[in-house]
């Protein structure tokens, strides 16, 4: 289980991975064990590589895919990141939701 300190921030934070890992259990995997407490060094560098990897997306390789996880991962040890990133997550997943609705609705019509 990930541990993160006490703040409302944190543990906001764990819940959105938490159910990141239900839902999608092999990005959840990942995020995970990468989120564990001794993986700071390994962290950081990772996820500013990402995000400067999203804004050279013109490459075949890069995305801007690559933004909101290296977001992610910076979200888990820089704490001012924690409360927009986990924002984003839940207006995401609610957007996705809506959007699963509507389209099962279209299908029954």
């Amino acid at each position: 289980m990930i541990r993160h300190r006490i703040n409302p921030e944190g543990r906001r934070l764990h819940r959105q991975f938490e159910r990141l890992r239900r839902d999608y259990p092999r990005m959840g995997s990942v995020l995970f064990r990468i989120s564990r407490p001794g993986w700071a060094l390994i962290r950081v560098p990772v996820g500013v590589t990402f995000i400067l990897g999203g804004f050279l997306a013109i490459l075949p390789v890069f995305g801007l895919w690559m933004i909101p996880v290296g977001l992610l991962l910076l979200a888990v040890d820089v704490p001012w990141l924690r409360r927009p990133v986990s924002g984003a997550i839940i207006r995401l997943r609610r957007r996705a939701d809506r959007f699963r609705q509507r389209r099962r609705e279209k299908r029954d019509d």
